[in-house]
């Protein structure tokens, strides 16, 4: 029986806090296994305030003594609750509460709050973690001032950091020192960091459009200062764009950031001292790929973004965690669009979306946007949080205009900057500056489910009428049984049979500038004077995160293929083509018969190779995922069938045209120099593309060809990427190629997590044996959690076809991983467990197993309440 079953927080129960705090002063004094933490906390009572206990947040603290005004108070005057400090009784008129507690960062293997791993101290509070330093109000609304004292011993940890900027620093007797950090801006306790440690730093400086100076500092483990570069430059880009775009100045005298090779999360935007994850940090061309550079850029701009949209203006509670997620997310999103190539961004965008939130939206984890109840916080760090709450701003952005929408920006940053703020203030400024009724739109916010908007065309020659008709329907989720129809803009477009742009003309008044806006749940739009009927081209640059139900055919597929001016629809022509030909497949293979592909789609791409934009053509060339079959198929998935269908198309189409690609992969070959920008990654993409097309559809050219670009690469990313391509062909190539690469970068931890991932998504019935295997190597702990994500997390979540083995030693094997991974670390454990989310959808025998595993999980008699609430939902019953 568990024995931490987490409780309900609801947002109906939101309470203005009693107590606010206007300053913290910390005084930490660190040491492995007994850090002591000073806390002098300056309280004043709320208007709403009452006579009663002042209750503190607390997590595994050591309580060494509490004062008031400098008077030690007695044990009957508080009481110690497993997660709490009461105060029974606390003076009507402001105070200072000073409280010391001991830590053991060593020993924290949560990796939340205060912990040591590989020499470093370092803080990670968001959600909640800042209670595992002191007892303290932590929630998003109380913010505070803060000055932070931090003592180590100098020849551990020469570096001393904190927020905002250092009024002081010096020596101390018997080898110690101290430097003092102060933040002028209030924030809440989520936002406080602290790093120590022995480290490298990499400077640059950058001058605001005001002539402030900024010094700007990325810390590094000593040696690794060559491979920051990238990051400082991405930095640079990320401050002078937020200036031109969202008129938004740096507020602070510095700006470090520090990477980390311990970390439960990607990055922590940290007022002031931004905390990383190294993997997105450190990049050098023989080390790091296209993607870790574009990851890299996008990231460090999310994080400094958040300066705004986060820091200065935080969210109230934990359900608005949208406010500064999902904005924010939109915020780094344009960033890298302008950076690199809008049409490929937004495409790239769009596939996270749908294979990461979609899936989401239609198991049993789907949760509103802001949710209404939890469990856990923690696992409330979602795609539906991050990746749709972009995409509802984007919404709002097309419904009311570029121009409104910066006003509306703009009057969000003056009206709540250095509050705590909601959905419903923000929604307000662009409701204002729009003089338009948002209260339809924000049902987006509330309502879980990924909407499904069908389009059906009615065209008449005689009365030369065309009409659509639109109809929305989002099936029940968890909790929410019935739906209510969105506000769902639904960009059109409509093209010739010649290929021309058709200019279609209607009075409707929820049509405006090509955009039909569905409010209701069926709709029709009717455009008179048609002579011709044209090609409907729906929901161009993905306006709405909808699944879009047309009856396009394969012959307009191919029109808009090679004509639709709107590149985001010609890519999804390939991917509309392509999926049909793999449901096609996989049932073909289910019922014993070899699938038969149309050979007009061969054809169709060995047209598309005569383009160039290069980035572009490799993401048509790319055929939609085996979790996206799956999701597309949605119900009795079987998933080798899948994987054999996909498999089969890739061959049949490097069959048709491989000659066609070698002779593009020799003209893609070059001597230049590697540089991470669009163009050279562009054309990087597409040869990698082609051959593992060709190596599928003639391996006796396409393999060799692999193997001498694995042998001769100069950087990463093709090396890599025919490591890749080389490791889905069974056979001692393989097994020598993968022993080369490991002995090459064998003692560089991020280059073996690429290597340890490849090999758990090889899509084989050896598989987990090799997985098994590996956990035995050198360079793999279960207690890091990059190394358990890139074997373990990819194995459950990016091979389809091994973790939902047919025999269950798939979820046998996760869910092992994940009991114990929960003793240590759950929010990791917590994370591997989200691989389960699909379960209800496989066929029967699978289902049923999935089912026991995650049954086991859940009968374990300590769960942490991370856990505990993955477990529950998974298994809930609609």
């Amino acid at each position: 029986m568990r024995t931490d079953t987490p409780q309900v927080v609801r947002l109906s129960e939101y309470k203005k806090p009693d107590w606010l705090i206007d300053d913290v002063h910390l005084d930490v004094t660190l040491d492995d296994g007994r850090t002591r933490v000073i806390a002098s906390i300056s309280l004043r009572m709320t208007d709403n305030g009452t006579d009663g206990p002042l209750v503190l947040d607390g997590d595994e603290l050591v309580l060494e003594s509490i004062a008031i005004d400098g008077n030690t108070l007695p044990a009957s005057a508080y009481r110690i609750g497993r997660k709490t400090l009461t105060l029974l009784e606390t003076p009507k008129v402001p105070f200072v509460l000073t409280i010391i507690t001991l830590l053991d960062p060593a020993a924290n293997t949560q990796l939340m709050g205060l912990y040591k791993s590989s020499g470093i101290y370092c803080t990670q509070c968001e959600a909640e973690g800042f209670r595992r330093i002191t007892y303290f109000l932590d929630r998003p609304d109380v913010m505070a001032i803060y000055t932070t004292r931090i003592t180590a011993y100098k020849a551990d940890a020469p570096i001393l950091l904190g927020n905002g900027n250092k009024i002081q620093s010096g020596d101390l007797a018997d080898g110690w020192h101290y430097a003092v950090w102060h933040d002028p801006h209030p924030k809440p306790s989520y936002l406080f960091a602290l790093v120590a440690g022995n480290l490298g730093k990499v400077g640059g400086s950058f001058t605001t459009r005001s002539g402030k100076p900024i010094e700007l500092g990325i810390y590094v483990e000593s040696g690794k200062e060559n491979r920051a570069s990238y990051a400082l430059d991405a930095l640079i880009r990320s401050m002078k764009w937020d200036e031109e775009i969202f008129n938004c100045e740096y507020d602070l005298d510095v700006f470090n950031i520090v990477a980390v090779s311990d970390f439960n999360m990607g990055a922590m935007e940290n007022k002031g001292l931004n905390v990383f994850n190294d993997k997105y940090i450190l990049a050098s061309p023989e080390t790091a790929t296209d993607s870790d550079y574009a990851n890299i850029e996008a990231i460090i701009a999310h994080e400094y973004f958040h300066n705004w949209t986060g820091n200065r203006i935080t969210c109230r509670d934990w359900f608005q965690l949208c406010l500064k997620e999902g904005l924010t997310v939109y915020r780094d999103q344009e960033f890298s669009a302008d950076e690199r190539s809008r049409a490929v961004k937004r495409i790239a965008d769009v596939k996270t979306l749908r294979s990461q939130q979609f899936t989401e939206d239609s198991g049993p984890l789907a949760h509103p946007v802001r949710p209404t109840e939890y469990r856990e916080i923690n696992n409330f760090y979602t795609p539906t949080v991050y990746e749709k709450g972009a995409e509802i701003i984007r919404m709002l952005k097309t419904l009311i205009g570029k121009e409104k929408f910066r006003e509306g920006i703009a009057l969000y940053f003056s009206k709540y900057d250095g509050t705590a703020a909601t959905i419903e203030e923000f929604l307000t400024c662009f409701a204002k500056v729009s003089n338009r009724d948002l209260a339809h739109f924000a049902k987006w916010y509330d309502q879980a489910g990924t909407p499904r908007v069908s389009i059906v065309e009615d065209y008449n020659p005689e009365e030369k009428y065309y009409k659509l008709i639109f109809s929305q329907k989002t099936f029940a989720t968890p909790g929410q049984p019935i739906k209510e129809p969105l506000v769902i803009p639904i960009e059109l477009g409509f093209i010739n049979q010649n290929g021309t742009e058709a200019v279609l003309k209607t009075s409707h008044r929820d049509y405006t500038n090509n955009i039909f806006v569905l409010t209701e749940a069926s709709s029709e739009l009717i455009f008179n004077d048609v002579s011709t009927k044209p090609i409907l081209s729906a929901l161009r640059g993905f306006s709405a995160p909808v699944i879009l139900e047309t009856n396009t055919s394969d012959d307009d597929r191919l029109v808009l293929l090679s004509y639709d001016s709107d590149t985001f629809n010609r890519w999804q022509a390939v991917q509309g083509y392509a999926m049909k030909l793999l449901i096609s497949g996989a049932d073909q293979i289910r019922s014993g018969q070899a699938p038969q592909f149309d050979p007009r789609f061969a054809e169709a791409l060995s047209q598309v190779l005569k383009g160039d934009d290069h980035a572009f053509i490799a993401q048509l060339l790319t055929l939609p995922s085996e979790g996206d079959i799956a999701r597309e198929i949605s119900m009795n998935i079987e998933p080798d069938s899948i994987r054999d269908s996909r498999y089969l198309l890739k061959q049949f189409i490097g069959k048709h045209i491989g000659r066609q690609i070698e002779q593009i992969c020799t003209k893609l070959t070059t001597t230049e120099s590697y540089r991470p920008d669009a163009e050279g990654s562009g054309r990087r993409a597409l040869r990698n593309v082609l051959l593992d097309i060709l190596s599928t559809g003639y391996p006796e050219i396409g393999l060799k060809l692999t193997s001498e670009q694995y042998q001769n690469a100069d950087n990463m990313t093709d090396r890599f990427a025919a490591l890749s391509i080389i490791a889905q062909h069974a056979g001692d190539v393989r097994e020598d190629t993968l022993n080369h690469f490991a002995q090459i970068y064998g003692n560089d931890p991020l280059v073996l997590d690429k290597w340890f991932s490849l090999q758990a998504a090889i899509p084989e019935d050896g598989t987990l044996a090799r997985v098994l295997k590996l956990m035995e190597h050198p360079g793999f702990s279960a207690r890091n959690p990059n190394r358990l994500r890139s074997l373990v997390g990819s194995f459950a979540a990016s091979n389809l076809s091994q973790f939902n083995r047919k025999d269950g030693a798939g979820y046998e094997f996760v869910s092992k991983i994940v009991i114990q991974t929960d003793l240590s670390n759950p929010q990791v454990a917590a994370r591997l467990l989200g691989a389960f989310k699909t379960w209800r959808s496989l066929e029967p025998k699978r289902r049923s197993l999935a089912q026991t595993a995650l049954q086991t999980i859940e009968r374990q008699e300590k769960l942490s309440p991370d856990v505990s609430d993955i477990v529950m939902r998974t298994l809930a019953e609609n």
